[in-house]
C-alpha cells in the first residue's frame, strides 16, 4: 500500500481526509445509557446538524463536559453522579456526527465552533474535556478570551495538529508525501496554517483562572508529553501524572474522578 500511495498520492489524500471528516460511531455501554436517560434532553440546530444536548441538576455552578473525537456524552457517565452530589449542574453534548446527534461529514474545526456556541448558550463556570475534546475546548476558549470561565480540567490533552496528522498517516501506513498533500488540502479547505494550530499557544489566551491537566504516563493513544507541553506553556495550569488507567479507562477511574471533583470544588 505504501508503494501505491507513493504512485497515486491524490487517492490516499482523499481517503485520509475522509477518515478525518467521518467519525466512527461506537456502541454505548448500558451504564452510559442509564446516565444519559436521566438527563433532560434537547436538540440544538447547528450547521445543518441536530446536536443532542444533555442537562443534569439545578445547581448554580455549572460544568460543561466536552468528549473526544469518536466519543460521546456517555463517556462521562461516571463523572456526572459525583458532580451532582456536589450540587453542580452539568451540561454535555454529542458532537456533530457523534453519539445521538445527526450524521454527516464534519471536522475538528466545526466541533470547536460548536463548543464556542455551547459556552455562549449555557455560560458554564467550568469545563472538563477528554482527548480531542481538550483541543476543541482550549482552542475555542483561547480564540474567545471574552468567554469568562473559572476552572478547566483536561483529561489527556493533545497539542500540535501536525503531530496528529502525522500519527494518522503512520497508523494508516502512508508515506510523507501524502501527509504533505493532506496538510495542503486542510489548509486550503479551512483557511488555516496547520503549524499554527497548537493548543499550547491557545490555552494561555483563555480566561481560565486555574487549570488541571491529567494524563496517564503509559497512555498508548496519546503520549503523556503532549499534556506536559501544554501545561509548561500555561502559567495557571498544573500537570499531574496518572498511572494504570490508559487513555479511556481514565474517565472511569475513581481516583481520577475524585481528583476532578475536588479540584472543581476547592
Amino acid at each position: 500500500m505504501w508503494v501505491i500511495a507513493r504512485l497515486f498520492p491524490a487517492i490516499f489524500v482523499r481517503k485520509a481526509y475522509q477518515y478525518l471528516t467521518t467519525p466512527m460511531v461506537f456502541k454505548i455501554r448500558p451504564h452510559e445509557t442509564e446516565v444519559l436517560n436521566q438527563a433532560e434532553k434537547e436538540t440544538l440546530a447547528f450547521n445543518g446538524f441536530d446536536i443532542q444536548l444533555y442537562r443534569w441538576g439545578t445547581g448554580t455552578t455549572s460544568v460543561l463536559l466536552v468528549h473526544g473525537w469518536e466519543g460521546h456524552a456517555g463517556n462521562f457517565a461516571d463523572l456526572v453522579p459525583p458532580l451532582l452530589a456536589k450540587n453542580f449542574s452539568v451540561v454535555a453534548f454529542d458532537g456533530p456526527s457523534h453519539g445521538a446527534s445527526s450524521k454527516g461529514k464534519t471536522s475538528s474545526f466545526e466541533f470547536t465552533d460548536l463548543v464556542t456556541s455551547l459556552i455562549q448558550k449555557f455560560e458554564p463556570q467550568h469545563l472538563v474535556s477528554h482527548s480531542f475534546g481538550s483541543v476543541a475546548a482550549l482552542i475555542s476558549t483561547g480564540s474567545h478570551p471574552e468567554l469568562k470561565l473559572e476552572k478547566y480540567v483536561g483529561v489527556t490533552v493533545p497539542n500540535k495538529l501536525r503531530e496528529r496528522l502525522e500519527e494518522i498517516a503512520a497508523y494508516l501506513g502512508l508515506p510523507y508525501i501524502v501527509v504533505t498533500r493532506l496538510i495542503e488540502k486542510i489548509e486550503a479547505n479551512h483557511d488555516i496554517e496547520v503549524d499554527k494550530v497548537n493548543v499550547q499557544d491557545y490555552a494561555p489566551k483563555s480566561s481560565f483562572q486555574k487549570a488541571l491537566l491529567l494524563h496517564d504516563v503509559n497512555d498508548r493513544v496519546l503520549p503523556v508529553g503532549r499534556s506536559k507541553e501544554v501545561a509548561s506553556n500555561w502559567s495557571v495550569a498544573t500537570f499531574e501524572e496518572v498511572h494504570n488507567t490508559g487513555h479511556y479507562r481514565i474517565l472511569r477511574t475513581p481516583e481520577v474522578l475524585d481528583r476532578i471533583v475536588s479540584f472543581l470544588t476547592d
